[in-house]
């Protein structure tokens, strides 16, 4: 899925690896979320798990209500660079971090009972400075969407979210009655890249298991995993969805979608370093899977190359690999119509979000540079470099 052509994006100009994002992409996939948000009435936050390149904040706070994040860290960047509301959600607080949240965060959510029931008392000691201070519990409604167990928050098993039968118990205790009087809202999130029809089924799940409380509840949030920008997504079903949701339980809607923001936006340029033989042509790049786009060794996926086909596919194949020492750090196998060559780039696709907010130093891999490029005026701006220093300050 690669909605930007970057075959007029001149590579010679940047360092390699290097992280290209196309402004002008950004701004499409934000001017439809928008919409989406101006016609149900829904608030649309930018999850910055997916896609933290706080340069192009600007323009996200032009299009959306604010930010979600998973931690203070990242949370603090929502509050600092994209302005609107602050979201954060963890799967467990630890008591110096929930302190420091409770003085900018607007809503916190927790993960468990026992949280909040831990929290309760700061909690209500913060509503007295900041009423306007909500809270919420995520909740488990033990539906799966997901194809892919190690993605999916309501796997057996799962540490994600409240289920039925936890709350109930958790209600039973007096202290939890009491504490439960926090929350204004639930939270749940369920899917990874789906369209409309996963999320109206994990709806329905929902309602049967937590309608019960819905209707005191002042907001709802949908969570992320809507692939609202991409192909094909039903966008006026999704619109009438919330629509319905927000009249029948009184309730503000919140939508978290990250990928959606940044999906078809950027490339991962790369350098063919050395070329070697094991019992096929063996490329190494400049880039490495482990580093640099671990998702290819933890989905795993195959990420595509412009102007590349599968193994075999075209007349010339290799295994491509990273730099490091690790013997697994392999992306995949790809072929191309004509041998590769020594500082040739390669572009791999669609590679702007989960990518740079993964990426480590490993063996002192050096990271991958991040670029802004404009489709329409050509313009190209090298945010950032990397060198030893971001190496060096990650380890004492």
């Amino acid at each position: 899925m690669q909605f930007t052509d970057f075959s007029k994006l001149d590579l010679s100009q940047l360092p390699s690896p290097c992280f290209v994002v196309d402004e002008v992409a950004v701004e499409r996939n934000l001017r439809i979320l928008n919409d989406v948000q101006t016609r149900s009435g829904a608030k649309v936050l930018h999850a910055l798990k997916a896609f933290s390149m706080w340069s192009l904040a600007p323009l996200t706070t032009k299009y959306l209500s604010g930010t979600c994040s998973s931690g203070l860290h990242e949370a603090q960047l929502g509050k600092e660079y994209y302005g609107g509301e602050v979201h954060v959600f963890s799967a467990a607080f630890t008591e110096s971090d929930f302190k420091e949240l409770l003085t900018f965060a607007d809503h916190i959510v927790f993960n468990t009972p026992s949280q909040l029931m831990r929290f309760a008392s700061l909690c209500e000691q913060a509503k007295l400075s900041r009423p306007q201070l909500h809270f919420g519990l995520r909740i488990n409604p033990e539906h799966s969407e997901g194809d892919v167990e190690i993605y999916d928050p309501c796997a057996a098993g799962s540490r994600l979210g409240t289920t039925y039968d936890q709350l109930v118990k958790a209600l039973e205790q007096p202290e939890c009655q009491h504490a439960f009087k926090l929350i204004s809202g639930f939270h749940f999130h369920t899917l990874c890249e789906q369209d409309f029809l996963p999320l109206q089924r994990t709806l329905k799940a929902v309602e049967q298991k937590f309608g019960a409380w819905l209707i005191n509840l002042d907001w709802l949030n949908f969570g992320g995993g809507h692939h609202i920008t991409a192909p094909g997504y039903q966008i006026d079903e999704l619109v009438e969805c919330i629509q319905t949701i927000r009249q029948k339980y009184n309730v503000d809607v919140y939508l978290e979608p990250g990928e959606a923001v940044a999906i078809g936006t950027g490339v991962l340029i790369a350098e063919v370093l050395d070329i070697g033989f094991n019992q096929l042509p063996q490329a190494i790049l400049d880039t490495s899977a482990t580093c640099h786009m671990p998702d290819t060794l933890e989905m795993p996926y195959r990420p595509d190359i412009t102007n590349s086909g599968e193994a075999n596919e075209k007349a010339h194949t290799y295994r491509l690999g990273g730099l490091t020492c690790l013997a697994g750090d392999v992306i995949n196998d790809y072929s191309f119509d004509e041998p590769l060559q020594v500082g040739q780039r390669l572009v791999f696709e669609d590679m702007g979000h989960y990518t740079m907010v993964k990426t480590s130093t490993f063996n002192g891999t050096r990271l991958p540079a991040i670029a802004i490029w404009n489709s329409q005026t050509n313009a190209v701006n090298i945010v950032r470099e990397f060198g030893y220093d971001d190496f060096k300050m990650r380890l004492s």
